[in-house]
């Protein structure tokens, strides 16, 4: 036995010998060793997921699995050897480094080389079988894909065409249940493997706090917004019965779920037409304008680049127009949700997404350079901390940039007559239409990872999943489904995030951030109006401070980052309310001898 650990030790196998064999590595070797290791399986697994997602054939969904069996193994293996230095003194880079090595993955496979193959399979399957999916009312011939149902329900005012609309994508989910299920086992196994109960706790491990005080901290920041929910749910509740009736939305209940313009209603501005406080006072239809002025997928995307540009970013490298997927390819099977790539953690960046001119898509595709540009910007980071501070700083970099596409912006690039935002009652449209999309999106932002924790758990057992979906959907949202379900669906399954396994709190912290990021920006760029006035566009003191804080990746705890652009170490809500100050008011006058809540 002890010739063969000699052997092992002169070929480079083990990494510790004893006596005269290979030298003990020691924790900066090792934790060099780390990001070059998942340097190269990231690459791989990113270009087969890419290629998946985009080519979605069984060849490739193979090949995606392979890979993704790969990087599982690359980090089950790390994790491993990481606890040679349980107890050691090692530097705070070194402890940072082996702390987010658990936290690299957002569904951890077990130990057994079966079942991480049959977790890696799964995971695809369930994201082919999503992507591909379609409603087929009437044959082949009649098949929607989730693009064309989208739009039917942004556009259409119909109740039966928007049931029928929103029944046909609800029916692509039911087959990944069994699936999900088996997820969850396989998952949380790899999660015990490495000291959490559940992935819910491993997720809510992640944030440079407790599991429990993370948890408590959604709940405050949820206090804290919740009054400005039930303020616009009151309201667009009156507006839905002037247009459809009490019958079908009734005083004092929630709302039916295809009324809203949106698949999962987590955002109203698709019906902003019915929710417009002063119609006719201002011209905010910057759809009409994207088309009437020839916007294409890489004109929008330009457009977006410039504002970053105007900032002191740099250009967008030649690759990503490239290699990114800006339209819906005609001769093949894709997913066109929206996404942002760091394929191989130096330069190779690029968006998977299919862009029609709208404003939504306006906003997504400088969402999504959001992204772009923070990884750009911590490019010279080590791979381990080439991640935002945590999840949520990643997506509210676009949407802070987003909040400064005012009326003052889009009218100076002339998608919207100058002068719009002369009257209160512009104003109000304004905010309205804001508060449509930031506002609403907050209860969804948050329950879908409630839903998700007690899953995980195993306090919302599988004969329960779709009982416990609309429980939540009425608690935060106060919406209700529009025909009557049963465990024979997977409603939660037609939401991207579930299949594809994408820890969802992040959206509604980013939701929280965005606004303390903006107010922040806004003072570095010297203004000195309302809040919901500022843009930053060109001001590159502005853009410096944001910089700045991207550089640091995940290299330091979130806490840090955040004081280095607010000179806080809490997120706070309170941007919020003074964004929306002026809306705040006028809905309280609105909502008056309402009845309000459900």
């Amino acid at each position: 036995m002890r010739r063969i650990a000699v052997t092992l030790c002169l070929t480079g196998i083990l990494v510790a010998c004893g006596g005269s064999g290979k030298k003990k590595e020691t924790a900066d070797e090792f934790v060099v060793r780390v990001n070059e290791e998942l340097t190269k399986s990231g690459h791989e697994g990113a270009m087969a997921g890419w290629v998946q997602l985009t080519y979605i054939t069984a060849d490739t969904e193979a090949l995606a699995a392979k890979a993704g069996e790969r990087t599982q193994e690359d980090y089950a293996r790390l994790i491993k050897e990481s606890k040679a230095f349980d107890g050691k003194e090692i530097s705070e880079n070194d402890a940072r480094t082996i702390k987010l090595l658990k936290f690299g993955l957002d569904a951890p496979a077990p130990d057994d080389p079966a079942k991480r193959a049959e977790l890696s399979e799964i995971e695809t399957r369930m994201l082919s079988v999503y992507g591909s999916g379609k409603y087929c009312p009437s044959g082949p011939e009649s098949c929607k894909n989730f693009e064309q149902l989208g739009a039917t329900l942004a556009k259409s005012r119909d109740p039966e065409e928007l049931l029928e609309t929103w029944r046909g994508w609800h029916a692509i989910s039911p087959p990944i249940r069994k699936d999900y299920q088996r997820f969850v086992e396989l998952a949380n196994e790899g999660a015990s493997s490495l000291g959490f109960k559940d992935v819910g706790e491993l997720w809510r491990s992640g944030y440079d706090m407790s599991a429990t005080d993370f948890e408590a901290e959604t709940e405050r920041l949820w206090t804290q917004v919740k009054p400005l929910y039930a303020g616009l749910h009151c309201y667009a509740r009156a507006q839905l019965q002037e247009k459809y009736g009490k019958e079908l939305v009734p005083d004092g209940k929630p709302v039916p779920a295809h009324l809203f313009g949106n698949m999962w209603a987590q955002q109203w501005n698709n019906i902003y037409d019915l929710l417009e406080p002063y119609p006719g006072t201002s011209n905010l239809d910057v759809t009409s304008e994207l088309r009437k002025q020839g916007y294409d997928a890489v004109k929008m995307t330009r457009s977006a680049e410039s504002f970053y540009k105007s900032l002191g970013f740099q250009e967008l490298p030649q690759s990503f127009w490239e290699r990114s997927m800006l339209t819906r390819p005609q001769d093949r099977e894709v997913d066109c949700y929206a996404s942002a790539w760091n394929i191989d953690a130096k330069g190779d960046v690029r968006i998977k997404v299919c862009i029609n001119p709208t404003e939504e898509d306006l906003y997504t595709i400088y969402h999504e350079l959001g992204h772009i540009y923070y990884d750009l910007s911590y490019i010279k980071q080590p791979y381990v901390y080439q991640s935002g501070a945590h999840d949520g700083f990643h997506e509210a970099i676009g949407d802070t940039i987003n909040l400064s596409m005012t009326e003052g912006y889009l009218a100076g690039i002339g998608l919207i007559p100058k002068g719009t935002k002369s009257s209160r009652e512009a104003l109000i449209n304004r905010q309205m239409k804001v508060a449509s999309e930031k506002i609403a999106f907050l209860p969804f932002g948050k329950l879908v990872d409630q839903w998700r924790w007690g899953v995980f758990s195993g306090a919302i057992p599988p004969d329960k999943y779709n009982e416990a979906w609309w429980d939540l959907r009425r608690k935060y949202q106060g919406i209700e489904a529009p025909v009557a379900r049963s465990e024979a669906d997977f409603d939660a399954g037609a939401k991207y995030h579930v299949p594809g396994n994408t820890p969802y709190t992040r959206y509604f912290l980013s939701f929280v951030l965005q606004f303390q990021f903006h107010r922040a920006l806004c003072e570095k760029a010297g203004f000195k109006g309302p809040l919901h006035e500022c843009s930053i566009f060109d001001s590159k003191e502005a853009g410096k401070a944001y910089a700045d804080m991207l550089a640091l990746g995940a290299s330091r705890p979130w806490q840090d980052a955040l004081e280095k652009l607010t000179g806080t170490r809490q997120m706070d809500a309170t941007a919020i309310v003074e964004y929306f100050q002026p809306l705040m008011g006028w809905l309280e006058e609105q909502n008056r001898g309402r009845q309000c809540g459900w």
